[in-house]
């Protein structure tokens, strides 16, 4: 195995750690201010601290982490203010997406959003967390559609940080107003009215910031390795085949 190699593997383990990390916060298993101790995650998902502690500093960069003198790290608790400041940037950058996407989107586009709020709508009565998570992957959906590296960056970190906030703040809601609002974005940039579809973008998320709450919630003492077990990905039948591959070369 050549060093690039190396690197290569670790990178994909640390994505890997990072991808399941991101879905459980955003799903509210792992609550703000949960324990995430290296050992556990190394533990859970087969590698070194050192991979665990790189996939944790990942996501202290995007703001889900914080990072503790100690060395240890628990999932990010945000003020209140640093809630509104988060939504009130993500409105902005938002609304520059949907701007730059009004009236170009191809019909396969335009049918891929329609069948990621069709997804949303079916989920609509379940559990809320997957509601919250389907509903901010459409916002990530419409980033990527505008094939810019730094909004899709930006975009994402903010919807997954806007994620955490409302598994703080946020009070109860019908999740029908969300997927209503997410149709109606959909009209408007196939009709390509750019500034009604900003004025819809910014109302829209206005009105997700406004159903939070300042409440103060005490985290549950629970396992990490219960909660982090079905997000802890299967290797992949291609990885299986690489490692037989190498393990075949090394005799």
């Amino acid at each position: 195995m050549t060093h690039d190699e190396a690197g290569s593997g670790a990178s994909d383990k640390a994505g890997t750690i990072c991808r399941a990390l991101r879905r459980a916060i955003i799903e509210q298993a792992l609550e703000p201010g949960a324990s995430l101790p290296e050992d556990a995650l190394g533990e859970r998902f087969g590698v070194s601290r050192t991979i665990a502690r790189h996939a944790l500093g990942q996501l202290a960069a995007e703001g889900l982490v914080e990072l503790r003198r100690n060395r240890s790290a628990v999932v990010a608790t945000p003020s209140w203010q640093e809630a509104r400041d988060a939504f009130d940037i993500r409105i902005e950058l938002e609304r520059l997406v949907v701007r730059q996407l009004a009236g170009r989107l191809s019909k396969a586009q335009l049918a891929a959003l329609r069948a990621h709020v069709d997804a949303e709508d079916a989920a609509r009565g379940g559990a809320t967390p997957v509601s919250i998570r389907l509903a901010t992957e459409f916002h990530i959906l419409l980033a990527e559609m505008t094939e810019s590296p730094i909004l899709i960056r930006y975009v994402s970190e903010l919807a997954y940080r806007c994620c955490l906030i409302l598994s703080l703040y946020s009070r109860p809601h019908s999740s029908e107003c969300a997927i209503n609002e997410h149709r109606l974005l959909i009209e408007a940039l196939e009709s390509g009215d750019g500034e009604t579809v900003m004025k819809l973008m910014h109302h829209h998320l206005d009105s997700v910031a406004e159903r939070a709450l300042v409440a103060q919630v005490k985290p549950r003492e629970r396992d990490i390795m219960a909660i982090l077990a079905p997000y802890a990905d299967a290797p992949k039948p291609a990885a299986k085949a690489r490692r037989k591959r190498s393990l075949k070369a090394a005799e």
